[in-house]
This record gives structure tokens, sequence and C-alpha cells, in this order.
């Protein structure tokens, strides 16, 4: 493989900070542009190539289709409730399945039982080659695979990852990463008083929503993290443990891929402030 050229769109943040001149004008831009450019000062952003882009409508195609097979499983909990029967997720193992089937209905909601559980099916076998099709795509990236070492990372969460954050030297720190997701907090401070509020959800919503989910089975697998999560939970509310807990995550799959190390050695290097988690070069 060629190595690939770079993006030829720019950072239109980083061109306007090179003005010093707060007006805008065509002729000024197109100057200050070209003068970069010979310079070979031009910031560039960073672009997903053809292959990327396609394979995030895999993961995207994906993520819609399991949100309407949530939905759908919505309806039948509801269903279940309306009778009586309050299983939460045993709802859906076969014993719990046989009673919502078998539950005496009016005729239309009897209907209405029958339909959502054709479309439940329908949606499954759609959604299934496509879980298969990310796991093979997966299995075949070295990035998501270094990432899937992490407890609770699976196939789509280190794809999306790697897809979403591309050339990770971009970024120089971690918290950079947490930004770039809109995992940190909206600051509104003024006369020396600190106010933070909610994130500022900022970025790739697809992603953070992943990275939410894949903490919650770090929490379960990995000591550190359950332990960090459990000491949040006791001063702080359970969603911003959640997030707390997604934005550690974020930041460890960031060094993973930064220094191109795996778990668990990742965690004896987050660990010792003696060892440098990039090498000086």
């Amino acid at each position: 493989m060629g190595r690939e050229k770079p993006s030829g769109i720019g950072d239109a943040a980083k061109i306007r900070a090179s003005e010093v001149r707060a007006q805008k004008h065509d002729r000024r831009d197109a100057a200050l542009i070209l003068k970069l450019l010979m310079e070979g000062r031009f910031p560039r952003i960073w672009t997903p190539s053809g292959q990327e882009k396609d394979l995030r409508q895999l993961l995207i195609h994906r993520y819609k289709l399991v949100r309407i097979r949530a939905q759908v499983k919505t309806e039948l909990q509801h269903l279940a409730m309306n009778q009586g029967v309050t299983r939460k997720r045993k709802l859906w193992s076969k014993a719990g399945e046989k009673v919502l089937r078998e539950l005496p209905l009016k005729p239309w909601a009897s209907r209405r039982r029958e339909d959502l559980f054709k479309v439940r099916g329908m949606l499954d076998e759609q959604i299934a080659p496509l879980d298969q099709a990310a796991a093979e795509a997966a299995e075949k990236n070295e990035k998501a695979r270094l990432l899937m070492t992490q407890p609770g990372v699976g196939p789509i969460t280190s794809l999306a990852f790697v897809l979403t954050m591309g050339d990770v030297s971009r970024f120089q720190r971690g918290k950079q990463v947490a930004s770039y997701l809109g995992l940190i907090p909206r600051e509104y401070s003024s006369g020396g008083k600190q106010r933070l509020g909610s994130i500022s959800k900022q970025g790739n919503r697809f992603l953070r929503m992943l990275l939410v989910e894949a903490a919650q089975g770090a929490v379960r697998c990995d000591p550190g993290f359950r332990n960090e999560y459990l000491h949040r939970c006791h001063t702080k509310a359970k969603g911003v443990a959640k997030v707390a807990a997604a934005r550690k995550l974020a930041i460890r799959l960031y060094w993973m891929l930064r220094t191109n190390t795996g778990y668990p050695e990742v965690v004896r290097v987050e660990s010792s402030s003696r060892v440098p988690l990039v090498s000086a070069s």
C-alpha cells in the first residue's frame, strides 16, 4: 500500500488564528492561505479514507437497527407490564418469552404482540450479519485488536474508536481526546470561582454512547475501573460516575493507540509516574 496523501482540507480555527487582524476579507484570507501553503505551515485536518468512511456506514447502519429493535422490545415490555408481568431483562429469557407469548390478551393487543415479535425477528436477521461483518473488520484491523485487549471493549467500540479518532498523534494529551468527544464538563468560571456544568456533548455522539456502554463492561471486568466507579458513586450521581468512567476509558484507549501498548501493560504504565507514556524521540 502506498502512503496516503495528506488531506487538503484546512483547519479553519487554526487558519483564522494565524491572522492578527480580526476583519474578514476574502482576498486577504486567500492571501493568508497561500502564504501558509508556501511556507509549509498550512494546518490540515485529518479526514478518513474512502474505506474508513464505508466502515463507518456499517457501524451506523447497525446502530440504527439496534435502536429500532430496542424500541420494539420496549413496546413488548409495556404489553407485559399492562398484564402485571414485570420481569425486566428476564423477560427475554426463554421462560420469560414463553410467558409473554401465552399472556391472555384482547384481539388487537394480541395482534400487536404478534406483529412486534415478527418485527423483532426480522431485525435480528438483519443485525446478525452486520455484527459478524463488524467483528471481522475489527479482527483485521491491528489497532482495533489492540483496543479489544481492554476488558469491556468489543469489536464495535474498538472499530468505532479507531475510525473516529484516526491518527491519534494529532492529540497531545488525553484531555484533548476527552474534549474532542464531548466528555468534559462545560465551564462557567468567573471572579476566581470555578463553575462546572454538564458535559459539552460536542463531537461524535455515536462513539460517546458506545464508550458509556463499554465503560459499564469495564466496571464489571476491570478492578481498577470498578473501584474508581464505586468510589465516585458515593459522592456523585450514578450518571456522573458513568460519564467519568467513559472519559477514563476514552483516555486509556487513546494512550493504548499512542504508545501501542495493550492491556494489562497499559495499567502498569498509568500507575507508575516514573514510566513515560510517550518515549522522547
